[in-house]
């Protein structure tokens, strides 16, 4: 088998046209078996994702097991052709349309993921500020779309044929689609904020949405992703959270 990519508790392999995601004895076999649950639920909307296979232990560790897909993700292919960026973010963002339009209705519920997690910033995010955070969330109106939420170029994979397939659906609720948005243009914003503005601007072109919409769930996204805990993240996404002006 061969090591296609090393994730944090997770390594992910190649034998043959399965892929197949071990995870660290540490990962909680609850969030393993949801993860797979997730992947099956969006699979069977229809939307162009890998087939799930098994979920077994192989060697003491749980795995995920699914098809190969042969191909390029579209992060490296944005990067191998800078000059045609734009053609390629109209895409994205017709492919993150495309997911959106879909329901998924056995999935978690986004505004009750978010609550938890800004529940639990104690350490990280002081009382005053997640009270205002949770306000604000439960104000912001509820609905059922597909959404991923970790929608970025590095997870589509565009094959030999030019057909895109999204993966890794860990993160998949459903809820409103300016919250994934959100999500999105951190994401971008965190490496490169000129396609970041690109982003935002071709989604809600496209999506006839308020940018101000948007921008108003970027502190909420930016808190509940504190959680992670990554590094070199945490000051860029405070700095989000704290641009908000509290009432």
């Amino acid at each position: 088998m061969d090591v296609i990519a090393t994730r944090k508790e997770k390594v992910i392999y190649r034998d043959g046209d399965i892929v197949i995601k071990e995870f660290s004895e540490k990962f909680p076999k609850s969030d393993i078996l949801n993860e797979a649950l997730n992947h099956a639920r969006v699979e069977e909307t229809g939307l162009p994702i890998p087939a799930l296979r098994a979920v077994s232990v192989i060697n003491g560790k749980w795995t995920i097991s699914m098809d190969y897909i042969e191909g390029k993700t579209l992060e490296q292919i944005m990067e191998e052709d800078p000059d045609n960026i734009e053609k390629y973010m109209n895409d994205f963002v017709n492919l993150q349309l495309k997911v959106q339009s879909c329901k998924a209705p056995l999935l978690n519920k986004l505004k009750d993921k978010m609550n938890r997690k800004i529940s639990s910033l104690g350490g990280q995010v002081d009382a005053t500020i997640r009270y205002e955070l949770h306000t604000r969330l439960d104000s912001m109106p509820s609905h059922n779309k597909l959404c991923h939420g970790d929608f970025n170029p590095s997870n589509i994979i565009i094959d030999n044929e030019g057909n895109p397939h999204i993966i890794d659906w860990s993160h998949a609720t459903q809820g409103n689609a300016s919250a994934d948005a959100a999500r999105t243009y951190l994401l971008f914003a965190l490496r490169h904020k000129e396609f970041a503005d690109m982003y935002l601007d071709t989604f809600c072109r496209k999506s006839d949405t308020a940018k101000q919409y948007v921008q108003q769930w970027l502190p909420i996204v930016a808190a509940s992703q504190l959680v992670k805990k990554i590094s070199g993240e945490d000051a860029f996404l405070k700095s989000w959270v704290d641009v908000v002006d509290y009432q």
